[in-house]
Parts: structure tokens; sequence; C-alpha cells
């Protein structure tokens, strides 16, 4: 009985962030998955484990949760001004479908490090800080890594801790610069619809007020309240209960639908790593999954983000790009969320603590069409 051939392929597995995945070297994958399509898909389903109808990934390198079935892809830039080209891949878990249509800021804190680390860039100091000058190619977007240098190589070992982590490691800041999206039927608009806030009509739910915006990543927000939620809620309280979930997959996809991602309802089945819909609502104290109490005092307001159908159980990098634009412009629902008025950073709760993020926008005329970065 004949047998597929082995073969091997040079990958990394990395943290980045509250996520981990798979990373590869474009030019030292298969000659036919260096290219868009349904090699390179394959290839990267079997690399991860899906699908998985046991949802496990117990065959595969994925680890069964939104923020653990990734893959990236990177490889050296030929565009001027930046260094490597980052390409992201969601696996879905329990289907055969990468989901392109994004990027994981999370994931993004490990582009840098990961470059270094296979000699992609040149005249990287020995020690201090190497700037890493990344184009994101889901979005068409530049982020900025400073990368920690000790004797030559990326220091991995640190003091910088994040609630969603168990362990300590080094810091690597990111800068996205310019982080509106440029999506299909928003013309690179930070909000697609003209609006701060929309009437988003959902079956089942009636009205619902929401923010849609393209920051970071496409993202739907709304109030807590008006989903029957306190803002406190941690994974069980949404993944344990199918309704719950059906629920948001609702609103995603009318979210879509409005934002101009999408141009039928059904098409958002193939369209899962975007947009996001997230929860918000004025701060209050609970208790994180950690264990850890958050104090009303240490928060602005509190968020919870879903991905890929799940509640995720800290927060998107991208989402969080998304929640420190969003609460920058007065008269959002997360702003409103925070107390209204002009900032320049707000600490959010998550379901793991707590997470600090800043952003500036600027205003361009008179209505939500006229907002960018600053």
């Amino acid at each position: 009985m004949a047998f597929a051939a082995q073969i091997r392929i040079p990958a990394t597995y990395m943290r980045g962030g509250t996520s981990k995945g798979v990373f590869f070297v474009n030019e030292q994958l298969p000659a036919a998955a260096q290219v868009p399509g349904p090699a390179r898909d394959a290839l990267l389903l079997r690399v991860i484990g899906s699908p998985d109808p046991y949802g496990k990934h117990t065959d595969g390198m994925g680890g069964a949760t939104s923020s653990t079935s990734k893959v990236v892809i990177i490889s050296p830039s030929r565009r001027e001004g930046h260094d490597v080209d980052y390409l992201f891949g969601q696996v879905s878990i329990d289907s055969a479908f990468v989901d392109w249509s994004g990027n994981c800021g999370n994931l993004s804190a490990a582009v840098g490090p990961f470059a270094i680390a296979q000699g992609l860039l040149n005249n990287v100091p020995a020690d201090g800080s190497a700037t890493v000058r990344i184009w994101q190619a889901n979005i068409g977007k530049t982020i900025l890594a400073q990368v920690p240098m000790h004797a030559g190589q990326v220091q991995e070992t640190g003091d910088f801790e994040l609630d969603g982590v168990t362990f300590p490691a080094a810091e690597v800041p990111l800068t996205f610069v310019d982080p509106a999206a440029e999506e299909e039927g928003g013309a690179g608009a930070m909000f697609p619809t003209g609006q701060l806030i929309d009437d988003l009509d959902v079956p089942g739910l009636g009205t619902l007020r929401a923010t849609l915006i393209n920051a970071g990543i496409p993202t739907i927000f709304v109030q807590a309240q008006a989903l029957g939620y306190q803002g406190t809620e941690l994974q069980g309280a949404i993944n344990d209960n199918p309704d719950a979930l059906a629920m948001f997959e609702r609103i995603r996809a009318h979210g879509a639908l409005r934002m101009g991602l999408i141009e039928r309802l059904e098409d958002a089945a193939r369209r899962q790593h975007t947009p996001k819909v997230a929860f918000v609502a004025p701060p209050a104290a609970y208790t994180a999954s950690s264990g850890k109490a958050v104090q009303v005092e240490s928060i602005d307001l509190l968020v919870r983000a879903m991905s890929m159908g799940k509640l995720h159980h800290a927060m998107m990098g991208t989402a969080a790009v998304a929640i420190g634009t969003a609460a920058a412009i007065p008269g959002t629902l997360v702003n409103l969320a925070a107390g209204g008025g002009e900032r320049s950073s707000v600490c959010f709760g998550h379901p793991s603590g707590t997470l600090r993020v800043g952003a500036r926008a600027r205003c361009e005329g008179g209505n939500g069409r006229c907002w960018k970065p600053a």
C-alpha cells in the first residue's frame, strides 16, 4: 500500500501576547504552498490538525482554541521601508478552513523576534532594541516592533507580565501605524457607515445600538446590558451556552453585512475571523479567571470579545487596538462606557484581568467618516 511521502518543513512554535502559533519562512515551504491556494491551506490545516471532530488537536500543533490554532508566514519584504512581510492565517478547529481576512495582534509581537532569529534582517544591534518594520499583508498595514536584544540574540526572558499569560517574559512594544482597516465596502473609513453609533437590526434581538469600527480589526461593539449581560462574564457564561453563541453569530453576520464586509448573510460563515463582536459596560469589580480580584477603580470600562465563535479568554491584540481607538473618539459606545470625553488611553477589564491601550484620533470633517488615526 502506498502512502504519502514524508516531508520536512522548518517551523517554529511561538507565543506572542495571549496567542501562540506555528511560524514559517515562506521560502522554506514546499513550492506549491508558497503561494495562496488549496495546497497551502491543506498543508497548514494538517500542521494544526484540523478539521478535528474531537475538538482537541491531539494530532497536530494546534491548541484547540482560537488563540492557539494559528499560522504565520514570514518573508523578506520587497516593500520600501519594511523589513519583512507578515501573513496570518486563523485555522478553524472543526472545519477545513483557513481564514486569511485579518491580522492577529498578539502574534504580531512574535514576528520581529522570529524574523531576527531566522536571519531575515541586516544590521541588528547586538544589545539594546532592534526596530523591525513589518508589513501586515492581510490588511495592508505597517507595524513597528521594538525587539529587545542581548549579546546578539533576541532577549526572551524578562519581567513583563500580561494578564492571560502565566509567566513573565521580555516585552515587545508594538506600534500599529494608521490602523484603520482597508476593508471592502468601507473604502478605508474608520467608521464605514459614517456613524459613531448605528441602529443594527438583528432577528430575535430587535434593534441594537452598535459602534462599527475598522481599526486594528473590523469590530462590532454593543452594550452588555442590551444583551442581558453585566460585562463581568467569564468564558463559561458564554461558551457553555449554545443559544448565546448563536446570538453572537447573528450579531456578527448582520454587523458584517452592515459594514460592507460581506454581500450576503450566508457569506459570514466563510469569514469567521472578521469582524469581531465585543460587548462593553461601565467599570465594575469582578474576579478574573485566574482568581485575581479586579478593582473597579483600576479600570475605565469592561470589555468581552468573541473570537472564532467563542468568548476569548483575554483580549485579541487587534481588538485591543479597536478598543483603544474607539475609546479615544467621543460618542462611541466604547467611549461612553468609559465615561465619555476625550482620552488618549484606556484601561479595560477582560476575562483574564486588565489591559491598558493607547490611541489618538482626529476628525477631519463633520461625521463618522471624518475620523482618522492621529
